[in-house]
């Protein structure tokens, strides 16, 4: 997998479009949850994905520190299903810590995480912060790396 960090306006349409048809993918088909993907976060946000044979198969977007939390942070991290088993998300959230730091110059990293992926994000130095919620019909939890 190739991964490239662009900022919005860096994206093409092709890159653009594939990003945009994964989030639906995974996170409104495969998860069964409508909801507003396109919140207008995407202008503000850079965009880290990883490519397979031409085709994004890993992705997330990152956020400088107060445009979206008080903290740097990654959201919309989504794999393509059959590309899972193969460690991307580990990968791809890797290279988005490592983003952050060098562009943000900063290493504390806040997350809104889907509570099933706790174990995941443990793993990547994130622990939980505060309560559970419901964000779009789903268990989240706050996570921060320092």
């Amino acid at each position: 997998m190739r991964v490239f960090i662009k900022t919005f306006s860096e994206l093409t349409t092709k890159e653009l479009y594939q990003i945009l048809r994964l989030r639906s993918e995974v996170f409104v088909v495969e998860q069964n949850c409508v909801y507003q993907d396109i919140d207008k976060k995407d202008e503000k946000a850079i965009h880290i994905f990883g490519v397979s044979k031409n085709i994004i198969i890993a992705y997330t977007r990152c956020f400088q520190p107060g445009a979206y939390f008080k903290e740097a942070s990654i959201g919309r991290v989504v794999v393509q299903k059959k590309q899972r088993k193969l460690k991307r998300g580990n990968q791809i959230m890797l290279d988005s810590i490592r983003a952050i730091e060098t562009l943000y110059h900063t290493k504390l990293i806040r997350i809104s995480a889907q509570c099933y992926l706790k174990k995941f994000y443990n793993n990547l130095d994130f622990y939980s912060v505060g309560d559970e919620y419901l964000e779009d019909g789903i268990p989240h939890i706050n996570m921060i790396r320092k």
